[in-house]
């Protein structure tokens, strides 16, 4: 039985076509990677889901959530679902979160929206919530503002407040983008495990088919909003038929070109670095040791030279 189901989805915007005909099926506990470039119609078909479309957007075609006909409801109707049934995560965290509210604040309030609760109580269970997307409030105090936290924290608070009230369906566009290469697997798998303990169906949208490979049931290739392949992940990743899921797993496995000899004469010269930050002072007698972020760091930068710092997030 289908979670989601989604039959000849048809959307164009003032007279403009851009999806045609998109059909796909997500069940309880199942991962669906929808893949594609940047405009090939993945985003407005999630947003297709929760009927938060621009003005002058025209849709046909069926998307059913569970016994719901989602492009016949009310307002009312989809005000209730979203939040409650279907969860979203967008990819910039920081656009998504308010900058003035404190993360608990935050969680709390889509708590609020749906449910009739005390502040007291909401906050309770919006701390539950943050520890289960491996926030603990031991060590991240509900009263924290979303300035304070790394970019994979603040998008485990945006995954917070979507999975708050256990939707049946998370909608996770593109959550990974803006973090690196670490962080981006430890949300996959927290992902992968909310999905494992809720029995919610996971819609995870992507540019880069070697992301979902691992985590995903099936996946949905998109291009100029169409549907241009599908299958089981693992059958279609070892047996690509179109051209342009080709071309994308050709992307994504891109070995640019080596430069040339560099010259020997040196541009830019770093030696021996040593940047120290002061800590804030917790006793009247004993003197805060500072943080040492970076700690002898050398290196130079010849003439027709590329140099490339690697790291993950909060290295230096």
């Amino acid at each position: 039985m289908s979670l989601l189901s989604i039959q000849d989805l048809s959307l164009s915007i003032h007279g403009q076509s851009i999806l045609d005909c998109v059909s796909m099926d997500i069940g309880p506990g199942e991962i669906c990677g929808v893949i594609g470039e940047s405009g090939s119609g993945k985003s407005l078909t999630a947003l297709s889901v929760m009927q938060l479309l621009p003005e002058g957007a025209t849709c046909s075609g069926s998307i059913a959530l569970s016994d719901i006909e989602i492009l016949q409801a009310y307002e009312q109707t989809l005000c209730n679902i979203r939040g409650r049934a279907v969860g979203m995560v967008f990819q910039e965290p920081m656009t998504a979160l308010n900058p003035v509210q404190t993360i608990g604040q935050q969680v709390a309030e889509t708590i609020r929206i749906h449910q009739r609760v005390s502040r007291s109580d909401a906050m309770v269970q919006a701390a539950k919530t943050l520890r289960k997307c491996e926030l603990p409030q031991e060590r991240f105090p509900l009263s924290r503002y979303p300035h304070e936290l790394s970019g994979g924290q603040r998008q485990r608070v945006v995954i917070a407040m979507a999975i708050a009230l256990q939707p049946k369906l998370l909608i996770a566009d593109e959550p990974t983008t803006a973090l690196d290469v670490t962080t981006q697997a430890e949300i996959l798998r927290l992902l992968q495990r909310l999905v494992a303990e809720d029995g919610m169906g996971l819609m995870l949208i992507t540019h880069d088919l070697a992301v979902v490979t691992d985590i995903a049931d099936h996946i949905i290739i998109m291009n100029n909003g169409k549907v241009v392949e599908r299958g089981q992940a693992k059958a279609l990743y070892s047996n690509m038929n179109h051209p342009y899921t080709k071309s994308l797993f050709k992307a994504s496995t891109h070995q640019p070109e080596r430069l040339g000899q560099v010259e020997d004469t040196v541009l830019l010269s770093v030696q021996n670095v040593v940047r120290d930050y002061p800590m804030a002072r917790k006793s009247l007698i004993k003197k805060p040791v500072p943080f040492r972020a970076l700690n002898d760091v050398s290196f130079n930068i010849y003439k027709g030279e590329c140099l490339g710092l690697v790291g993950e997030s909060g290295c230096g």
